[in-house]
């Protein structure tokens, strides 16, 4: 039987040299997409920390967590704007019902 609906949790960060305005508008952006393909449940941004190993020659990052529930299609959407968008270092979508 084919799954009608899934929960996710998604990190995701962001350079930390954007302006905050900047940094509004993605996480803004994102939140936006996700309560038009799924339900938010929650976003969290634990703002800038220290990275575990330099991305780009950065050594901070500004992280956000999202979790919300969605088709099983959306996630690899989301993987792939995440993917394509400037000004995000790195991003993970986890299945949580599993």
């Amino acid at each position: 039987m084919a799954k009608l609906s899934g929960n996710y949790e998604v990190v995701y960060i962001l350079d930390p040299n954007l302006n905050e305005e900047a940094t509004a508008a993605m996480v803004s952006k994102f939140q936006t997409l996700v309560e038009q393909n799924g339900t938010l449940a929650e976003v969290n941004e634990w703002g800038k920390r220290r990275l575990a190993y330099p991305i780009n020659d950065m050594t901070e990052g500004y992280y956000v967590l999202m979790t919300f529930s969605s088709k099983p299609e959306f996630p690899r959407e989301l993987d792939r704007i995440l993917r394509i968008t400037d000004g995000v270092m790195r991003s993970l979508i986890v299945c949580t019902d599993e």
